[in-house]
């Protein structure tokens, strides 16, 4: 278990039995079962962690700006992208596409970001270990923003001088072209915009580079510092499970029925979610290797074993100059498992939070929808490559059927 993400222990003094009445039938829930509906339970989700690395997290200043950010289509190549683009909040902070459109198509879906605050590693296969150096990321990348830094610290210069000064001090002068091209940063040469991005960004100074970058970085940092404000909200399942902990079998009662409730039973049981799945969050924020089927056409996704690689040598790591943590502060990086057959196309798995909002699923849109991805679930094919944890779940239709009524009732309530 992460250790962003350690869930505390709650004493319980119930009965051995907890017995509530359903429909027609009487739901019976032992001390250990409601052991573990209280970690999952929205009330049980600990504390905001701290983020070390970003000094302006917490910042409502930085937050404000952040907002803004996000949601500002000026900085990508074509004025048409931003960050709300891919996570739109009318669909859940994710976009319903099975892999995510910026300027180009990615190769991977995006993933719902409420909640990652908690989570020790962003994307699919973790090659980033904070939300700053995770917004960081699509801004330069050809096929989302397709941007480069000097664009956007040009912007930050246009549009948002007054903002930014308030929180992260003076901005350098950007205006002189001669020293800060229109276009430059250490991206893929040609891949940007038509321009030879890289090539103009070799030949600035060190020092001009420096200065572009610590704005960009800023840029990153207040981005994350909205991020974090991103939370789920409570779902009939949780009113349910708090209904439950105060023995309140008249309220209980009325808010599953039978088949939801006998799907949170598979969950948390036969069917064996929550080896995943787990906590408040609905995830372990770790990475497996569940044989999610490749997809033809596109380019061999080793998952975490290329992520872990690339978060170490990541030029925004939490060891990185740009982070704000001490040495100490960074031990998910420094102890990072970086190697082995356990990594070969292993994921992250999402949140499952509003999962019944946010088809398709897994990381590049394999399953159109919540039966394709309990059937394969069910059936535990062999993975394309590596080692999958799956083994058949011997599950009937009418079980399936009722562990998606229950993930149905994961949607925050509007």
């Amino acid at each position: 278990m992460q250790k962003r993400f350690i869930h505390t222990a709650v004493l319980l003094t119930l009965t051995a039995l907890i017995l509530f009445g359903c429909g027609s039938q009487t739901t019976a829930w032992s001390d250990a079962e409601v052991q573990i509906l209280q970690t999952l339970w929205i009330g049980n989700l600990p504390s905001l962690p701290s983020d070390p690395s970003n000094r302006f997290g917490d910042d409502a200043k930085a937050a404000a700006l952040g907002e803004k950010l996000f949601f500002d289509t000026r900085f990508s190549s074509n004025g048409k992208v931003a960050c709300a683009t891919c996570h739109d909040p009318e669909k859940n902070f994710q976009d319903g596409l099975p892999r995510a459109q910026g300027v180009g198509t990615t190769t991977r879906r995006a993933m719902p970001i409420a909640g990652t605050a908690y989570s020790p590693w962003l994307f699919w296969d973790g090659r980033k270990d904070s939300q700053w150096a995770q917004a960081l990321g699509p801004l330069e990348n050809p096929v989302e923003h397709g941007g480069t830094r000097t664009q956007y610290v040009k912007l930050i210069q246009a549009y948002y001088k007054d903002e930014y000064e308030s929180i992260f001090g003076e901005l350098p002068d950007f205006s002189d072209t001669s020293r800060f091209p229109e276009s430059a940063g250490p991206v893929p040469a040609g891949l940007t915009n038509g321009t030879d991005a890289a090539t103009n960004w070799e030949a600035m100074t060190t020092e001009d580079r420096e200065a572009v970058t610590q704005v960009y970085v800023n840029i990153g940092k207040a981005i994350a510092a909205y991020e974090r404000t991103l939370i789920p909200g409570e779902s009939r399942f949780d009113q349910y499970v708090e209904a439950v902990l105060k023995n309140d079998s008249q309220a209980a009662e009325s808010i599953l029925n039978q088949d939801e409730i006998a799907g949170l039973k598979l969950f948390i049981g036969d069917a064996n979610c929550t080896r995943c799945h787990n906590g408040a969050l609905f995830t372990d924020n770790d990475f497996h290797n569940t044989g999610v089927p490749a997809i033809e056409n596109l380019p061999e996704d080793t998952g975490r074993a290329l992520g872990a690689q690339q978060v170490l040598a990541d030029e925004f790591n939490c060891l990185s100059a740009y982070s704000d943590a001490a040495p100490k502060d960074c031990d998910e990086l420094r102890f990072i498992l970086a190697e082995g057959e356990a990594l070969m196309r292993a994921y992250k798995p999402p949140s499952l939070r509003d999962v019944a909002l946010r088809a398709p699923y897994m990381h590049a849109g394999q399953f159109t929808t919540l039966e394709g991805v309990l059937n394969h679930y069910n059936e535990a094919p062999a993975a394309p490559l590596g080692h999958s944890e799956l083994e058949m779940l011997h599950l009937s239709k009418t079980q399936l059927d009722q562990v998606i009524a229950f993930l149905k009732t994961l949607s925050t309530i509007r």
